[in-house]
């Protein structure tokens, strides 16, 4: 009990931070309480404390240098205030990961729960760093040049950001969960600890990789599934359904397939790349 008390506590006070900055929607406030929760009284803190980095520092990345970005950003179907969807596309599947461990305990789940979280980061990073880029970014299917904030674009500097936002999640889950841990060191509430058997060389492997690879599925599936638009008054493709006060024309992509699902789709690739390296370094 008291593990779900001190979950729900800092859930609370954190997602109750990010409200009051406007970081977090109601909605994506609520949605952040039921998941940190989870994490912390299913687990412990190192899987608490891996979505922590994940959230801060994309929170600090999204803040910064927002202006020079918002007309990049004005394209996508969802910007600023992370609401509910985001939220459990971002952070459900990774809860799900640390339940599992606590029912079946096995380094499995931690792998894939390092490469859901890395590939969060790294799609975000990404993104708000990619975003400042001076070059043209390039489609990641034809490889010609596209218009920045197109689903699909890449740049070096969003691939070097990915890359390091991933690293960031592999050393970060060392860190937390204490080193090289006893494989034999289980915590009182069952869950095997998900330090067990994992070296910092080997998360930074599941990080930097898994995370990348996922990130660059997740650009694959903005340029080929994901749902597109066009307005017909300004001609800018854009994620969004409506824009300059009218509805936009679909132009390509699945109607179903949402920015929220390219993430959530995403996250199981990179979840299951990181249990295949996992199972590689083993």
């Amino acid at each position: 009990m008291l593990e779900w008390i001190v979950g729900l506590g800092c859930s609370v006070i954190v997602a109750g931070a990010a409200f009051a900055k406007k970081s977090l929607s109601l909605s994506g406030a609520l949605a952040a309480v039921v998941v940190g929760t989870l994490l912390y009284a299913a687990g412990n803190a190192a899987w608490f404390g891996t979505l922590l980095v994940f959230f801060i520092t994309s929170t600090l990345l999204s803040k910064w240098k927002h202006r020079q970005k918002a007309s990049v950003e004005a394209n996508y179907a969802k910007s600023g205030r992370r609401d509910a969807g985001q939220v459990m596309a971002n952070g459900g599947l990774a809860a799900v990961m640390c339940l599992g461990n606590l029912l079946w305990p096995s380094p499995f789940w931690w792998a894939a729960f390092v490469g859901i979280m890395a590939t969060v980061n790294a799609d975000t990073w990404a993104t708000e760093i990619g975003g400042l880029s001076h070059s043209q970014p390039r489609s990641i299917v034809s490889g010609r040049k596209v218009p920045a904030g197109t689903s699909g674009g890449v740049t070096r500097l969003g691939l070097t950001a990915s890359a390091a936002g991933g690293l960031l999640i592999g050393a970060s889950a060392w860190v937390l969960s204490g080193g090289e841990l006893n494989p034999a060191n289980v915590p009182a509430n069952g869950a095997q600890d998900p330090g067990a058997a994992y070296s910092l060389w080997s998360l930074l492997v599941l990080g930097g990789i898994g995370g990348t690879i996922g990130s660059l599925v997740d650009s694959w599936l903005g340029a080929v599934c994901q749902v597109m638009y066009r307005c017909h008054i300004c001609g800018r493709d854009l994620e969004k359904n409506s824009h300059c006060d009218t509805a936009a024309q679909h132009i390509r992509g699945f109607k179903w397939m949402t920015n929220d699902l390219v993430n959530l789709t995403s996250s199981v690739i990179g979840g299951a790349c990181s249990i295949g390296l996992y199972t590689w370094l083993i």
